[in-house]
């Protein structure tokens, strides 16, 4: 069973230790026979996939097996930056205490 991320900060230590959740959540999101391309890689690969449609010229078939590539690659790096989403947090302390709280980004 997974626990929710609170809004209230939580003392360092309690829970899981980050590490633990997130090689668990890592875990849980690799398939047995693809390694785990590096976020960047992924990203660059999107990008020539994106490219190469944008282009034209190709066959229904080839164009399907890119949009199939390229949607995987979305997936991939979506999944990568939710991961790192829930790596960040910001300490702060409190009545003497270093506490974890959840990192909110700026809109």
């Amino acid at each position: 069973m997974r626990e929710t991320p609170s809004s209230e900060p939580r003392p360092l230590g309690s829970g899981l230790p980050i590490a633990e959740s997130y090689n668990e959540s890592m875990a849980e999101n690799q398939t047995d026979a693809k390694p785990v391309e590096s976020f960047e890689a992924s990203l660059d690969e999107l990008d020539k996939v994106v490219k190469e449609l944008e282009a034209g010229d190709l066959s229904l078939e080839r164009s399907l097996e890119l949009f199939e590539r390229g949607m995987g690659l979305s997936d991939t790096c979506r999944k990568q930056l939710e991961q790192a989403e829930t790596r960040v947090e910001i300490l702060i302390r409190k009545e003497g205490k270093l506490t974890a709280e959840p990192f909110r980004p700026e809109k």
